[in-house]
């Protein structure tokens, strides 16, 4: 039921972090606030694929 997905900034458009999703419950993509090293920085981080 969940899939993975990953989590790209939208400042370098990096892929850092991965987490699964319930795609039923949340049909939309999702973004978060993270932390990105390469930024230095806390940015949106919004989803991708894997």
């Amino acid at each position: 039921m969940r899939d993975l997905i990953g989590l790209a900034c939208e400042g370098c458009k990096r892929r850092n972090y991965t987490t699964t999703k319930n795609k039923k419950r949340q049909p939309d993509k999702i973004g978060m606030k993270k932390f990105c090293p390469f930024c230095r920085s806390h940015t949106i981080h919004k989803e991708t694929k894997v």
